[in-house]
């Protein structure tokens, strides 16, 4: 199988509409900041939490939107080859990461496996997780990807699995938008985020603060 080797994502951005999604918009503002900028912050704080929640040289870990490798560069030189899976909607982001952000002699040893794609399928990896990320994934979505994306996760993980996911959060449910958009603002309740996973068939716990720079929270979702 043919694997390219190949992460999404911003924050809330007043000039989040001046410029084009896709490969328009990251020539316009360059690889890192079209992911939200924070690279090295941002990177060292997801892999630093992830060891911190037992990740292991050994383990399968999944990027989800995985964009120009921000979590990348930290973890795929820790992961033993072929331990680092990453799926992300922008050919150009990860071709970006891979031949700027990646040294070649570690990229060649490491053996990332990385799949394009928009509608999360984590099956074509051909690989279970035992941890998954997704860093500001949700912080673009509307809900109905949101439940596409744990739906299509489950099976994907294996028994016990850890997922993480970050987001801003509401006090109250509001009306967000109905498509998705890699610089536009969603933001969830809680309550409604803890019902993501317990519909989907994973056990939810609210973590909430984790020394994001942008007060992103977070919640761990275990695989049942």
């Amino acid at each position: 199988m043919k694997y390219f080797f190949i992460r999404l994502i911003r924050k809330i951005n007043p000039f989040a509409f001046l410029y084009p999604e896709g490969d328009k918009g990251i020539e316009a503002v360059g690889h890192r900041e079209y992911i939200g900028g924070n690279w090295d912050e941002i990177g060292a704080l997801q892999f630093n939490f992830l060891v911190s929640k037992g990740l292991k040289p050994e383990s399968f870990l999944l990027d989800i939107a995985c964009g120009s490798l921000r979590l990348g560069v930290k973890a795929i030189p820790y992961l033993e080859a072929g331990h680092y899976l990453g799926i992300e909607k922008e050919p150009g982001l990860v071709k970006a990461g891979l031949e700027q952000e990646m040294d070649p002699v570690v990229k060649a040893e490491k053996a990332p496996r990385i799949i394009i794609s928009d509608s999360f399928e984590f099956a074509r990896l051909e690989q279970k997780a035992d941890f998954a990320m997704a860093q500001s994934l949700f912080s673009h979505l509307p809900p109905d990807m949101i439940n596409h994306c744990f739906k299509n996760l489950h099976a994907c993980l294996v028994d016990g699995g850890a997922f993480y996911a970050t987001y801003f959060e509401v006090t109250t449910a509001r009306k967000n938008p109905d498509k998705p958009h890699d610089h536009g603002y969603f933001a969830y309740t809680k309550q409604e985020m803890l019902a993501f996973g317990e519909d989907n068939g994973y056990s939810a716990e609210y973590i909430g603060e984790w020394n994001h720079p942008r007060d992103q929270r977070v919640v761990e979702y275990r695989k049942v």
